[in-house]
């Protein structure tokens, strides 16, 4: 006759816990790879009526967001690679929100991008930028868009989509009138 010995119901509950704690841990790891592996892009783009040097003005004319600008309503700073600014951005709900991105280019004409994120980076960063082509005739694209990386960006993506993405086409809409219209500096 051969015995099993059986563990003590103690022992048997413990090995469940950790069995599961295990696989909560390993559920969790997984999520935070992908997620900072995965990029969450919002990008819009617009034809402008003017010269990709008008637009450039329109847009590092950042005193006079104020006036035109639907979305980005202050931004202040040197505008320098390397240099940190502060933005306030208005989403479509009409709150506000302020943060200092780090300017990673500055090229005249050509594009504007920074890399915002919050606390230490890895939670929910967003590289945003304005790349401004040139088109036959003395006419320029507009491509403004963000990518996102971040524990917290899926959790968030809806969010994204309909109280910013509208504010970016807003932004794009209302830059490009301007530029058409001759008022940068």
């Amino acid at each position: 006759m051969t015995t099993t010995a059986t563990l003590p119901k103690k022992s048997r509950a413990r090995r469940r816990v950790l069995t599961s704690l295990a696989a909560i841990a390993v559920l969790l790891i997984g999520y935070c790879v992908y997620a900072i592996a995965h990029t969450t892009v919002l990008r819009t783009e617009i034809e402008v009526d003017a010269s990709p040097d008008a637009v450039w003005q329109v847009l590092a004319d950042r005193a006079a967001y104020p006036e035109w600008n639907p979305f980005i309503i202050s931004s202040t700073g040197e505008l320098k690679a390397g240099a940190m600014i502060t933005n306030v951005l208005k989403d479509t709900n009409g709150e506000e929100t302020t943060f200092t991105p780090e300017l990673l280019v500055v090229e005249p004409g050509k594009e504007l991008r920074w890399i915002g994120k919050v606390a230490f980076g890895g939670i929910f960063d967003g590289e945003h930028s304005f790349r401004i082509e040139a088109l036959p005739g003395g006419r320029s694209r507009l491509i403004h868009e963000e990518k996102f990386n971040g524990i917290a960006v899926p959790l968030a993506v809806g969010m994204l989509n309909d109280t910013i993405k509208p504010q970016f086409e807003a932004m794009n809409r209302a830059l490009a009138a301007r530029a058409a219209a001759g008022t940068g500096r």
